[in-house]
């Protein structure tokens, strides 16, 4: 297995910080967007974008490609920060987080938004559309992979089982799913809303390989993708335990905080958190 060297994980936390403090600033602006989640998958979607995935920005579209749907659609502002800061399109973009005749909206649209490769939002449909994605992968004998961000709220939704019983059964193993495991939704904690614990339990009955890691330690969540790699015959469901609104010490486990946008000061406030950290 290839570990991380300490230069590179440094990097990768550098560049997760950027990407906190751009979904900071965004969701600021817009004074809309769902900020404890977004923040909860940075480490994770940094990771992916600047170290283990087979993308180019200068071509979005080229088919050898891997592929991220984010199935938890409403965390799109990581998502977006990673794109720009990537170089999918020019920052000053990330201003314009959803605005009219602008292409951050929401939730990420792939019509509209470059380096978008599936549009989601309602819980549930972004990870049969992974499966399809990883089946037509299988069929073309290609070598790309499907990479799937879902919440643990969002496990909730029956259509993720049926997914789940589709990935098994037609052993896809191009595909990594990762769930962020905050343990918070919208109406509060997900063992008082509709517990799906035993995450783990479950996903292995469904025919995954599952992996159980920390979502905010580079080292550990980069073994698990390598891990992921080698599984064969089967799909692999990476179960992240995170916290929601990591890096912002004051927002961090803070149900209220799952779609509220800072005030300047408070932005202004948490930046300096992030960068403290």
């Amino acid at each position: 297995m290839n570990h991380l060297s300490n230069e590179e994980t440094a990097f990768l936390k550098d560049e997760a910080k950027k990407i906190r403090i751009d979904i900071l600033k965004m969701i600021t602006k817009a004074n809309s967007g769902h900020t404890g989640g977004s923040l909860s998958i940075a480490d994770l979607l940094t990771l992916l974008y600047f170290k283990e995935m087979n993308v180019d920005p200068k071509n979005p579209k080229k088919a050898d490609r891997d592929r991220l749907v984010l199935s938890k659609g409403h965390a799109a502002p990581a998502l977006y920060a990673c794109l720009a800061e990537k170089g999918y399109f020019p920052k000053e973009e990330l201003g314009h987080l959803r605005q009219a005749g602008h292409m951050l909206q929401g939730h990420p649209d792939m019509k509209h938004t470059p380096g978008v490769d599936m549009t989601t939002g309602s819980l549930g449909q972004g990870i049969s559309a992974a499966c399809g994605m990883a089946l037509a992968c299988k069929m073309d004998h290609a070598d790309w992979r499907v990479y799937a961000v879902l919440g643990d709220g969002e496990l909730e939704e029956g259509q993720v089982w049926e997914a789940a019983m589709y990935a098994a059964h037609y052993k896809l193993d191009h595909l990594t799913a990762f769930v962020d495991n905050n343990g918070l939704q919208i109406d509060g904690p997900i063992t008082q809303v509709m517990s799906s614990l035993p995450i783990t339990d479950k996903f292995r009955a469904f025919g995954w390989h599952v992996i159980e890691t920390g979502g905010h330690d580079m080292e550990a969540l980069h073994d698990a993708i390598e891990e992921a790699r080698t599984v064969t015959g089967k799909p692999t469901m990476i179960v992240m335990k995170t916290v929601k609104g990591k890096g912002v010490p004051e927002i961090e486990n803070q149900v209220g905080w799952h779609g509220k946008a800072p005030t300047e000061e408070e932005c202004e406030r948490f930046i300096k958190q992030v960068e403290a950290e």
